[in-house]
């Protein structure tokens, strides 16, 4: 029997193939990407194929067959490795990687836990592309070509790769107009030029975000200032300078959603402490209060409360803007005579706290090293929380006063574990591992804080200090919105996960008895100014995004780090305008100058960060 001999380039077009429909089979089971039409669907499915008949045809330059079937095994490797890293990343991000965050390898080993979490079985078929070249390579013969053919067809191929590279932008654009100016909508891209195209887009906005700062001239600061002084507002009269000189306590309460306060799970209270903060008289409440982080988590609500700016869309700003200059809140305090520090039981260099803490001007950063973990005091992350407040009061009690210190709290993080003795309620009974033990450590944080509050008063620092207490980010992604329409009763829509991003933010100020539930729509940013203004220190000149809460001049708008934004009347998110009060889609139009207004400030940010250009405000002065 004759064998059968293949063409040519037959592993090449298998290659395409398999790749193309593992691809998009991984979208569709591995990321939650809404699709409103047919046109949408018909993108996501070509928008693979470009980039994959560049990369792959490359092939048609080597001689040696040899040396082609090495270049395009690597390549079904590399991009079976980019789709299952981003699948892993999206599942407790709900958000795709960036070329920053593949970098901070020092936070790897800290994050064990939850990547175990958020692998999968299924996480194989990733690789089946894989498989199916390395079997085409092995058992297909193929024929030869000549000289003349190897040409025309090098030619006639990239001509097709190119004018499929066209109608995906011209198809995508249509549906997304600017497309590729809205960098701060990683889904968007990833919808419509694709996976692959979305991380050379990625690594073209890096490196113009390293260009910038080198050609920065200072020059662009004035535009910027110009935005920020129309829109200071004025520190309300009757709180200004209400706290000053007492000790600053900042609680960064780790990935506490507002939803738990006051509600319950299956008639167990889950934070009774903080329910009973809700309705103390030296207690401002904020039940209208927003995180606004980015990838960068904890780390960005860090970089948000103390700076005023919106965290980087594309990593955090701790790993690649540490070495800037910048006008902190701790730098702001010590001008004003107070030690700040921060004391978090962690190691030292995860987010690369070490380095940014400097440039930040903190004084001192208490660290694992500064904690005595005992047998059955450390889980997850590090430190219990109960045993980290009670050395971190300790601790304070050595400080010289005022002092400004910033607390992190580690045990209410994914994936939520706890030792059976710290479960002060029984698990949630959903479909959702995460949500399920989300509650019982929600419990837990809560029974510490409490705790802490009694050290406070104990050890004599509880009566000249003020507490703020926020939560950082979100707890519950939105791959867990099934669980969450059990929890709440109700279909999760994407006006619903917007409303979700609300965290708790309580001000203590013990002896001040006029205080309230603070129902003003307001954010991290705003955190800075309303502090520094409650301890009677003027922001006037300062580079700062949020406004004083407490003013009659805040103004109530809400702007996330990827474009959504929240208004007294208008929810805006995926692409779509909400009435606040209806939780239905309204008229767009209805929307558009606040969306003129987000983009604005996230670019202003983005200017000062990517351009550093506070350091040339130093040098004027």
């Amino acid at each position: 029997m004759k064998r059968v001999t293949w063409p040519k380039h037959s592993v090449l077009v298998i290659a395409i193939v398999a790749t193309w429909i593992t691809t998009y089979i991984g979208y569709i089971t591995s990321f939650n990407m809404k699709i409103d039409n047919m046109m949408q669907e018909i993108i996501l499915f070509m928008n693979p194929l470009s980039f994959l008949l560049f990369v792959y045809g490359l092939s048609l330059f080597m001689k040696s067959a040899k040396r082609r079937n090495i270049y395009i095994i690597s390549i079904s490797l590399l991009t079976s490795i980019i789709m299952f890293s981003n699948a892993v990343f999206y599942r407790f991000f709900n958000d795709f990687i960036t070329l920053p965050l593949l970098f901070q390898t020092s936070n790897f080993g800290d994050l064990s836990s939850s990547i175990g979490e958020n692998l999968h079985l299924t996480d194989i078929f990733f690789f089946a592309d894989v498989i199916i070249i390395a079997l085409a390579i092995k058992f297909i013969p193929t024929s030869k070509t000549t000289l003349s053919q190897r040409n025309i067809g090098r030619k006639l191929y990239f001509v097709v790769a190119a004018t499929v590279l066209m109608i995906n932008l011209g198809l995508a654009e249509a549906q997304r107009p600017q497309l590729l100016t809205r960098s701060f909508d990683r889904e968007l891209l990833v919808k419509n030029i694709g996976a692959y195209n979305y991380h050379i887009h990625d690594l073209f906005i890096q490196s113009k975000t390293h260009a910038q700062r080198a050609l920065a001239d200072g020059s662009e600061l004035a535009e910027v200032a110009n935005y920020i002084n129309a829109n200071y507002a004025e520190p309300n009269s009757k709180m200004f300078g209400i706290a000053e000189g007492r000790n600053v306590i900042f609680v960064s309460l780790e990935s506490l959603q507002n939803f738990v306060i006051n509600n319950e799970m299956n008639g167990h209270e889950i934070t009774p402490f903080l329910n009973e903060l809700t309705n103390d008289p030296d207690t401002f409440y904020f039940n209208n209060f927003y995180h606004q982080t980015g990838l960068g988590k904890t780390s960005d609500s860090e970089f948000i409360v103390e700076n005023s700016l919106y965290g980087r869309n594309g990593g955090a700003v701790f790993f690649t803007n540490s070495g800037n200059t910048f006008n902190s809140m701790s730098e702001r305090l010590g001008e004003n005579g107070y030690f700040t520090s921060v004391m978090h039981a962690n190691n030292k260099s995860f987010w690369n706290r070490d380095i940014m803490y400097q440039a930040l001007g903190i004084e001192k950063f208490y660290d694992v090293d500064s904690y005595t973990i005992g047998e059955g005091e450390a889980v997850n992350w590090g430190m219990k929380d109960i045993p980290f407040f009670e050395q971190s009061v300790e601790i304070m009690k050595t400080m010289p006063q005022p002092f400004s210190t910033r607390m992190i709290t580690l045990t209410n993080h994914h994936p939520f574990d706890l030792d059976e003795e710290d479960m002060m309620i029984p698990p949630y009974d959903s479909n959702s591992k995460t949500l399920n033990k989300y509650f019982q450590s929600a419990r837990y944080m809560d029974e510490s804080i409490k705790i802490f509050f009694e050290e406070l008063k104990k050890n004599g620092l509880y009566d000249n200090s003020i507490i703020v207490m926020y939560g950082d980010h979100y707890g519950i992604s939105e791959n867990h919105n099934k669980a969450m329409g059990k929890y709440l009763d109700k279909e999760i829509t994407p006006f619903d996960s917007t409303v979700l991003q609300k965290v708790p933010m309580f001000i203590h100020i013990p002896g001040y008895g006029k205080g309230e539930t603070v129902e003003e729509l307001s954010g991290q940013l705003d955190v800075r100014p309303t502090i520094l203004h409650l301890l009677g220190i003027d922001t006037k000149e300062d580079m700062q995004m949020g406004a004083d809460i407490f003013s009659p001049d805040h103004d109530p708008f809400v702007v996330f780090r990827d474009g959504r934004f929240v208004t007294e009347d208008y929810i805006y998110t995926n692409e779509v305008c909400y009435d606040i009060t209806t939780g239905e889609q309204t008229d767009g139009a209805a929307c558009e100058p606040y969306i003129e207004r987000a983009t604005t400030e996230l670019g202003y940010s983005d200017l000062i960060i990517n351009g550093d250009l506070l350091r040339f405000t130093d040098k004027e002065e």
